[in-house]
């Protein structure tokens, strides 16, 4: 025997599933755990920190035209 299928229910599951999916796929995306957040944002502080220490003073610049 055939068994009996509720198309009305068959368009919800496969719609539920395929949110589901969707949802996965987006927490792949951008689900990061709050340490990872931090870690990343004083990672970027330090670089920018220790780009800026190396970074040369206005007067040490040489002139804008190019001639010394």
């Amino acid at each position: 025997m055939v068994e009996i299928v509720n198309l009305r229910r068959a368009r919800k599951r496969r719609r539920r599933d395929e949110a589901a999916a969707e949802a996965a796929e987006a927490r792949a995306r951008h689900g990061r755990t709050k340490a990872d957040r931090s870690r990343d944002d004083f990672s970027r502080a330090r670089d920018r920190r220790h780009l800026d220490g190396h970074r040369r003073a206005p007067d040490d610049d040489p002139t804008p035209d190019g001639s010394t």
